[in-house]
């Protein structure tokens, strides 16, 4: 083959490497009658929505001790998949309550009702828009949601997505609805110098209008949901309902004695914590041990 046409074909497939992050891609739609969950992916072209295989054997009856929470938001997802009414949530307090399995169980409770699950990263939220554009006209229900939404001290992005969710949510379709998570109700930290410069006029307090700029990013959720620290009493209980379900899908038989009590109390004291995370860790690593005890 002649040199210069060996040339040229070598300096085509560099031009065509350099352009190739530059085209589109071609993907997929998703068939949302089958595919209840998805995530939205950003690369370095684009966003897309990737779908997901999830179980959907977390029930509501499963999450013990959060009574009015499971009630509260169930009623609101209700209205929501039935066409109704509805406000976008916020789930706060404290790690491992059960703030994100209960946005899961409720996927389970309303999926063959139409019920449609979307995570998106707290990095992606400008990306709202374009998801919204995506899901206008489907006949699904979508919760957009958001797991640990919180930002630290000094980062200006809270700013930002205020800004995107008045823009992409309060103009949003009918069938899509945010729910996030975070361990602070305010999504931004207080500091005690926020209220430094206050005043006393007419015998109001007004304090600085910092704080009134931070804590506004979460009066765009209009249901505030409060998740509180495990007692003693809740945790054992939640550990022995998780205990069953293990046992029971393993063949185990066992019984709630004294000894298994004092080492459930234990594996809480070695982390430090009481919660519903804490309690599932335990249980399964309780029954993997008494079923190791049984191999041969």
């Amino acid at each position: 083959m002649d040199s210069r046409l060996l040339d040229f074909l070598a300096r085509a497939e560099q031009v065509l490497e350099r352009l190739e992050p530059l085209l589109p891609v071609t993907r997929l739609a998703i068939d949302w009658t089958h595919c209840v969950a998805a995530r939205w992916v950003r690369d370095s072209r684009s966003g897309y929505l990737q779908p997901l295989e999830i179980s959907l054997d977390l029930s509501l009856s499963d999450l013990l001790g959060v009574d009015a929470q499971r009630e509260q938001l169930t009623r609101n997802t209700r209205q929501f998949v039935t066409g109704l009414p509805a406000n976008h949530a916020l789930l706060w307090g404290a790690r491992g309550t059960g703030k994100s399995s209960l946005v899961r169980a409720l996927l389970a409770e309303f999926a063959s009702a139409g019920l449609r699950l979307i995570e998106i990263e707290r990095d992606h939220l400008a990306d709202l828009p374009r998801v919204v554009e995506l899901l206008n006209g489907l006949e699904q229900r979508f919760v957009l949601f958001c797991d640990d939404l919180s930002f630290e001290a000094g980062e200006g992005d809270y700013r930002v997505l205020k800004s995107v969710l008045d823009g992409s949510l309060e103009q949003a379709p009918e069938n899509v609805l945010l729910y996030a998570t975070s361990n602070r109700r305010h999504l931004v930290p207080e500091r005690q110098s926020d209220n430094e410069n206050w005043q006393m006029i007419d015998g109001e307090l007004h304090p600085n209008e910092a704080v009134e700029d931070k804590i506004a990013l979460s009066d765009r959720f209009g249901l505030w949901l409060s998740f509180y620290p495990f007692s003693q009493e809740h945790y054992l209980i939640v550990v022995r309902h998780w205990i069953g379900v293990q046992a029971r899908q393993a063949g185990l038989d066992w019984a709630w004695d004294e000894p298994l009590e004092k080492a459930a109390i234990r594996w809480a004291q070695g982390r430090g914590n009481r919660n519903g995370r804490c309690a599932y860790q335990f249980a399964r690593h309780w029954v993997g041990l008494k079923l190791l005890e049984q191999k041969p």
